[in-house]
């Protein structure tokens, strides 16, 4: 029901803080000692945000309503009115620091302009600002950057250090474009010396995967490894999905491994169907993990995963003899596979975890849970054939490392 300056005037306090709404976001704060503040509450980038608009009677209702309209187009043009208003109390000028501009940088370009945001904040919390957060913006080196820069892709995460150069840069730029630097310091650091980049396109054929696993089980990386980087082909799962799983998400009787939202690429939870194969590998790892909360405990204690890039230094120590590929690639693997045996479209996508686009991605909410279920066994049962041929049996590829 929508508020009147009548029913407001008979709202009486109580005990504790209650909320009367008024539509669209818009609603009424009743504070025990009897004050009255307006709240605007919104969703953006499947966040719930909400901003404090001012007190009842100073801000009348009319005015809370035009104040709740012109918001609600801010958050229709991807904005968010709560950081808008935090950020209008911060001065940019020459003396911005790192983080006073990064945040306006992320209000301004990255919300508005970037479908994912949430890779670019990722990076600004626990990179950019740890590393010179108070730091004055017109100071930042060519040096800076690099150390940076240079630290992650030393530690074998290239792709993460361009993608980390990437955002610096783009922040610099803007800043340059707002007159608060005069150089960019990302840009002497080349991308061509973090990274060397590699068509997104590479897929296993059926013989490739084969070989894929016999020499995978017949190398000498740890046991833990070998088993996860063949559940990410058997799961189509991500590596961040499985390195942050949890026993208490693994659900073996019924066949499910639940990725709850913290975990999810996109932010939604989301349930792997486990063929028989799956099962098989998620209970060894059961045996292997001991007592630890984590399907993958890390080496040093049983309450830590193994570091993000452990298990590309896992694949990259392994000698195949065929063309180079990524982690990520067993999952295009999977997909194209499954694709060319007639699966629908959206039963692989769905599998995947990826967001469907467009008008479908907004109407199509189905699950596809038993399709889903009967894809992922069939794909189990296909790659158990192909690792079967000459006699090998995937159950004792492990004795040979």
């Amino acid at each position: 029901m929508a508020l009147t300056d009548a029913r407001i005037r008979n709202l009486k306090p109580r005990e504790g803080r209650y909320l009367v709404t008024d539509g669209r976001g818009l609603g009424l704060e009743v504070m025990p000692s009897g004050a009255l503040s307006w709240r605007y509450r919104y969703r953006l980038n499947n966040r719930l945000e909400k901003v404090v608009l001012g007190r009842y009677p100073d801000l009348s209702l009319k005015a809370a309503r035009e104040i709740r309209d012109e918001m609600a187009s801010m958050v229709a043009r991807g904005k968010s009115p709560a950081r808008e208003k935090q950020l209008a109390r911060v001065s940019l000028n020459a003396e911005a620091t790192v983080r006073e501009f990064g945040d306006r940088y992320y209000a301004d370009q990255v919300l508005t302009r970037v479908k994912d945001p949430r890779n670019v904040r990722r990076y600004l919390e626990t990179e950019i600002y740890p590393a010179f957060g108070t730091k004055l913006l017109k100071e930042v080196t060519s040096a800076d950057v690099e150390r940076l820069v240079y630290r992650k892709r030393d530690n074998g995460r290239h792709a993460a250090a361009a993608a980390l150069r990437n955002v610096l840069k783009r922040l610099f730029d803007y800043a340059l474009q707002r007159g608060l630097v005069t150089s960019n310091p990302a840009s002497p650091i080349a991308t061509r010396f973090i990274t060397t980049s590699r068509p997104r396109t590479r897929s296993l054929t059926p013989q490739e995967i084969r070989i894929y696993l016999q020499t995978l089980y017949g190398s000498n990386i740890r046991r833990q490894f070998k088993l996860g980087l063949h559940l990410i082909l058997l799961t189509l799962a991500r590596k961040s999905e499985l390195l942050l799983a949890k026993w208490q998400d693994v659900h073996l009787e019924a066949g499910e491994w639940h990725v709850p939202t913290e975990n999810s690429k996109t932010g939604k939870p989301h349930i792997v169907y486990l063929s028989r194969q799956a099962i098989d590998l998620f209970t060894e790892l059961k045996v292997l993990s001991g007592d630890s909360e984590l399907v993958l405990p890390g080496r040093s204690s049983l309450k830590r995963p193994f570091a993000h890039n452990a298990l590309n230094k896992a694949l990259a120590g392994v000698s195949f003899s065929i063309p180079p590929f990524t982690i990520h690639d067993l999952r295009r693997t999977g997909s194209t596979l499954l694709h060319e045996k007639g699966f629908a479209s959206d039963v692989v996508e769905k599998a995947l975890n990826h967001s469907i686009g467009g008008i479908r991605g907004v109407y199509n909410r189905a699950e596809y849970s038993d399709d889903r279920r009967k894809m992922l066994q069939f794909w189990g049962d296909f790659v158990e054939q192909l690792a079967s041929e000459r006699k090998v049996l995937i159950a004792n590829f492990g004795n040979r490392a």
